[in-house]
């Protein structure tokens, strides 16, 4: 698989790696619902055998959870080590309850307990997972805090996540942001308008998470499974996979089989392969529940549209975003 240099870095990734967000497990608050270890690994190890050179996961999925699966799974590997992203400024308590925390000592520790769940001597991209809510100083104390880990030698590379232009402007007065990852999918494209071309201009690399939307654009979202997703899968409590907007979502996904039946493609590549058309995009974050699902997507990162399929796609979307702002 061909790769791409990430922003200011010296790390070159391939179109798609592996998001880890589920790897975490049920039973926390943005759960994807139950998912057993020995499944994440082989998903894990399916896509790096497609050529995946990258994982991207969180100290907070899974309540660290997610950072172990990745561990054991990288640790069993035999092939070339993938490079590790996670991220930090989501804490928890003994009990699970989850706060954003942007003070440098808990940032540290964070650093720390990542370090060592994935038994890793250096982190290779250290991401803050959120802004400040109230947008306040806690953003340049964080920023300043993983700036100070990266000159430390504990992490490679620092990047922001979930970030707009103004708050990366904010960090790049205090040091470099090799890059910014946030959530762009044909159905979530807020960044369009303003991040991504300011991303684009300042050489800031880009890595989307939900390229499938959490899994609505695999073409294997129905109405029944949306209806029976168990309580603490996070996407239970999503409109997007709640009437009236799941039909019209479903009839976007018909468009993406209908164009991917073309060239043998599922849903999810032609979801994935659209996000890649973009400039800014560096590399695309995909998520797999086993081996059989990362065998499905892993290669849409080689998977060119073309003009005329991204215009029916955008004539499809377009017509399901009216629908959308109707009052």
């Amino acid at each position: 698989m061909q790769t791409r240099k990430l922003g200011n870095s010296d790390l070159h990734i391939t179109p798609a790696g592996f998001g880890a967000w589920a790897a975490g497990g049920g039973g926390w608050e943005y759960a994807w619902g139950p998912q057993d270890d020995k499944d994440s690994i082989e998903a894990i190890h399916r896509a790096l055998e497609l050529g995946a050179n990258w994982i991207d996961t969180a100290a907070v999925y899974g309540l660290g959870h997610s950072e172990e699966v990745v561990a054991r799974a990288v640790k069993e590997w035999r092939g070339a080590r993938p490079y590790v992203f996670t991220k930090c400024v989501l804490a928890w308590d003994s009990g699970g309850k989850i706060t954003p925390n942007f003070s440098a000592k808990s940032i540290r520790k964070e650093c720390e307990d990542s370090l060592r769940r994935l038994q890793v001597a250096v982190i290779d991209l250290y991401q803050m997972h959120w802004p400040p809510v109230d947008n306040g100083p806690g953003l340049e104390e964080a920023w300043q805090t993983t700036a100070s880990l990266q000159k430390e030698g504990k992490v490679r590379w620092i990047g922001v996540s979930n970030f707009d232009a103004r708050q990366i402007k904010r960090a790049q007065k205090i040091a470099p942001v090799t890059s910014l990852q946030p959530p762009y999918s044909i159905l979530r494209r807020q960044v369009e308008a303003e991040t991504l071309p300011y991303c684009l201009q300042q050489g800031i690399g880009v890595i989307s998470y939900a390229p499938m939307f959490s899994g609505m654009l695999t073409g294997a979202m129905t109405r029944d499974r949306a209806a029976a997703l168990p309580p603490d899968d996070f996407r239970s409590r999503n409109p997007e996979f709640q009437e009236p907007k799941l039909s019209k979502n479903l009839e976007l996904v018909e468009v993406l089989k209908k164009i991917g039946a073309r060239h043998g493609r599922n849903a999810g590549e032609v979801a994935i392969a659209w996000v890649l058309r973009n400039p800014a995009i560096t590399g695309a974050i995909v998520g797999a529940r086993n081996a059989k699902q990362a065998e499905g997507v892993f290669r849409a990162g080689e998977f060119p549209l073309t003009a005329e399929e991204i215009a029916e796609i955008e004539n499809a979307a377009s017509s399901l975003a009216k629908f959308k702002t109707a009052p």
